[in-house]
């Protein structure tokens, strides 16, 4: 932790504009990214956050529904398990998958997918990478055609 406070500071003291104009000092701080420098750091976050991040600065101006797949890994029509089932899925998932998690009802089936892919092979990709974290899903892992949720 001292580490990351000296680069930091080391960053700022270093790069720091100071100017005035009326009155008023405006500092400018170019904002380095630390997370390059720092070995063993692992990032997870949502893939929806960074589509939502992406269309911010690419000027996205809103969330669309196209066609397109995800990867569906449980669906059960068990009246008395299945949504109980599919929610306890998503907390599991949620620990070690950085994609969107959707639990969905359609009736009469309780399933649950994962990321919003615009393509197949996207979608063909992910599932690789999803049953060799979760091997004992492989069974009930399949690609599905859906709509999808996009920043247009």
């Amino acid at each position: 932790m001292k580490r990351i406070f000296g680069i930091v500071c080391f960053v700022v003291l270093a790069s720091m504009q100071m100017w005035a104009d009326d009155s008023i000092i405006v500092i400018s701080v170019p904002r380095p990214n630390l997370l390059e420098e720092m070995e063993g750091v692992e990032v997870i976050q949502d893939s929806a956050v960074a589509q939502l991040l992406d269309g911010a600065m690419n000027g996205a101006r809103e969330w669309v529904e196209i066609d397109g797949y995800r990867v569906q890994v449980y669906s059960s029509n068990q009246q008395q398990s299945a949504k109980a089932e599919a929610l306890d899925l998503e907390e599991k998932l949620k620990q070690k998958v950085n994609m969107t998690i959707y639990v969905q009802y359609i009736p009469p089936f309780w399933k649950v997918r994962i990321g919003d892919f615009r393509t197949y092979d996207e979608a063909k990709e992910y599932k690789k990478t999803f049953v060799q974290i979760f091997p004992d899903l492989t069974g009930d892992t399949y690609i599905v055609r859906d709509k999808i949720k996009v920043l247009q």
